[in-house]
């Protein structure tokens, strides 16, 4: 899906999720990466059809994808920590119920063992029915690094210079590219010509670990959402296939479903 502009990508990322929550009702698995301005816009539109009263997140459970280094080992309480963050952001906006919102915890004594745990609870409930992600500069999902395996699960990763710059820890806890590439749909949502590159090394070149993203090539059910400018390092021919595509993908949001149809 190519749109015009970071909104219309993330209303159009929105729909869509609003529509799988509501056909799959009363069950849904969605994993959602909420970290940074791509996919903000989304949850927000999200939060916004729950409260004109079209969306319930009631029967939704969540796992969040990853803890960032910087605030792995913060308690859950603190107003800097990932839960917070998450709570204040999207969770305390909607009627999700808390047991049902699952976030990696970094303050355990064995960080190895919460992994292993978070991915029993994801199959205990059956899997993932969708990853929602956005990609970060260097191709790489959650922190699923440039080198990670693809067939990784959920784990203690070590993070690049890049990445955590000056800040401690050196850790964070994310899925894997295994994990992900288990659920049964992935959305993308790419926006800005600064993940240009990244998105031309993710469709029109092939799989490589160095940019985990291209694992999706390989998942049956992939969509990338992206705007314009995210497109600047395709070829023209690409663009033009994929918008040639559009009015059979607009099908998926169209018509936007409501509770109040059920």
């Amino acid at each position: 899906m190519t749109l015009e502009g970071y909104d219309l990508a993330s209303e159009w990322a929105a729909k869509y999720i609003r529509n799988r929550i509501i056909q799959f009702k009363p069950s849904y698995n969605l994993c959602p990466s909420l970290l940074g301005s791509t996919p903000f816009g989304c949850y927000k539109k999200l939060i916004e059809n729950h409260k004109n009263g079209d969306l319930s997140f009631k029967y939704v459970k969540t796992y969040n994808m990853d803890i960032e280094p910087d605030v792995l080992s913060l308690p859950r309480a603190h107003p800097e920590s990932y839960h917070s963050y998450m709570w204040n952001n999207f969770f305390k906006h909607i009627d999700i119920d808390p047991e049902n919102a699952h976030i990696l915890d970094g303050n355990v004594t064995d960080l190895e063992a919460e992994c292993e745990a978070f991915e029993k609870k994801i199959a205990q409930a059956g899997g993932i029915d969708l990853n929602s992600l956005s990609l970060w500069l260097y191709g790489h999902i959650a922190f699923n690094e440039p080198g990670s395996s693809l067939v990784s699960r959920t784990r203690v990763k070590t993070l690049a210079k890049d990445t955590i710059v000056a800040n401690v820890p050196t850790m964070a806890l994310t899925v894997g590219v295994g994990t992900v590439m288990d659920a049964r749909e992935v959305m993308i949502v790419i926006t800005g010509a600064h993940k240009a590159f990244a998105l031309y090394k993710a469709i029109e070149e092939g799989v490589n670990h160095m940019w985990t993203v291209s694992a999706f090539q390989q998942h049956p059910h992939t969509i990338f959402v992206c705007d314009e400018d995210a497109t600047l390092e395709l070829r023209v021919k690409t663009v033009k296939y994929f918008k040639g595509l559009m009015h059979v993908h607009n099908r998926l949001v169209d018509p936007v479903l409501s509770i109040n149809d059920q």
